[in-house]
């Protein structure tokens, strides 16, 4: 079943429906002069035309965490001592599972994130990644009640869940936690029937628990905004007008029951281009739903590493390989077969680190939101691209 096809399960009034569509993540913020590094400084002088632009247009509600970098303080610069505290809403997460030894640390996050951003209070907070182990850290912790707390206090004036995990698990937590107001999933048209994500059946099992649903990775990092050729044509094919990102972004927002849709905007031409999508936003029709699926089957087809590009996983690699940088490479190959062009990709995105340095320690597979049998494909991207300089020939695609 496609999202569109879905009904809301959710009464009307639902927390957050009034709240404009279109929400500024503020995971991927530019850099100053553009450095990939991903600890580079935040370019706030850009960040602050994105804002300023993002509030004129009608949009209010902006997305941070504590594991995004600078983020946070860029946010405080930008937006918080700038504009009325009611005129938005700020959203921010606890990762319990990064850099907390004790409950009391992980707990302290929340005040350090209230310093940081300058903000009197959160009006969405979360607990952070949800899934596999990182549930057990939470609980064990005691987070559970430390957000009820919070809410008491008026601290957070929401409590929910990010969540990157199978719908069975999701259905256990909000079983036990019936507390949890919202839930922040990754959905995608691609993870929309996906094996492992399974955004659809996890969406339909937020809406069960009477749960409203903020999305994020509506673009899935950027790769469904420059999508393989064949499946750019089918969508050039059907409007060659619309942008592939505002596909992308109409698929989620047909939804029902939706507080708001993250998008992770890098520059002001996307959030340009996003604000003309949903300032001017058309339902699908059926024919645009068919284009969609047809989209889907294509991507389908293709082997492509389904990363998002968080970099949870290499800020607990011990050999400081840039984990995300490496699987964009093999991406790249997969997706457009030029070897040459993916292999300077690789040498480029992971600083000359390569995917062979892995000692298999497995704690990158342990915070990695997706899932992903990251030892497994590092592997595979080593047999791709660390290869003698004689051998340097395109590979059998």
């Amino acid at each position: 079943m496609n999202g569109n096809q879905l009904k809301t399960m959710l009464p009307d009034g639902y927390l957050g429906q009034d709240i404009p569509k279109l929400g500024f993540g503020l995971m991927r913020l530019p850099k100053i002069d553009d450095a990939t590094e991903r600890d580079a400084p935040t370019d706030a002088a850009r960040v602050q035309q994105m804002v300023d632009e993002f509030l004129d247009a009608g949009f209010t509600y902006f997305d941070t965490a504590r594991a995004y970098g600078d983020s946070e303080a860029t946010i405080k610069k930008t937006l918080v001592d700038k504009y009325p505290r009611s005129s938005y809403q700020l959203a921010t997460k606890n990762a319990a599972w990064i850099g907390a030894k004790t409950a009391e640390e992980a707990k302290a996050f929340l005040q350090t994130s209230l310093d940081t951003t300058g903000a009197e209070y959160f009006d969405f907070y979360m607990l952070h990644n949800i899934g596999a182990a990182r549930t057990k850290i939470f609980d064990d912790f005691g987070m559970w009640d430390f957000l009820n707390d919070a809410k008491r206090q008026g601290i957070a004036k929401h409590i929910g869940i990010s969540f990157h995990d199978q719908a069975p698990v999701l259905d256990r937590v909000l079983t036990e936690h019936p507390e949890v107001e919202f839930v922040q999933l990754q959905v995608n048209y691609v993870d929309w029937n996906a094996a492992y994500v399974q955004s659809g059946a996890c969406f339909e099992t937020a809406h069960k628990h009477g749960k409203p649903v903020i999305i994020m990775e509506p673009v899935k990092g950027g790769l469904l905004a420059n999508p393989p050729k064949d499946v750019a044509k089918v969508f050039e094919d059907a409007d060659p007008d619309a942008s592939l990102a505002s596909w992308a972004l109409r698929f989620v927002a047909d939804l029902p029951g939706v507080v708001t849709i993250l998008s992770g905007m890098s520059n002001i031409e996307q959030m340009r281009d996003n604000i003309k999508t949903f300032k001017g936003l058309k339902p699908l029709s059926e024919s645009d739903s068919a284009v969609i699926e047809r989209a889907q089957e294509v991507f389908n087809s293709k082997d492509l590493i389904g990363c998002t590009g968080c970099h949870y996983c290499d800020k607990e690699c011990p050999k400081n390989l840039v984990i995300p940088g490496i699987f964009n490479a093999v991406n790249q190959y997969r997706m457009f077969g030029n070897f040459k062009s993916a292999k300077g990709n690789y040498d480029f995105e992971g600083r000359g680190i390569k995917a062979a340095e892995c000692i298999g320690c497995g704690q990158c597979e342990r915070s990695c939101p997706q899932g992903l049998p990251i030892i497994s494909l590092l592997k595979d991207a080593s047999a791709l691209f660390d290869v003698d300089d004689e051998k340097k020939e395109e590979p059998e695609k």
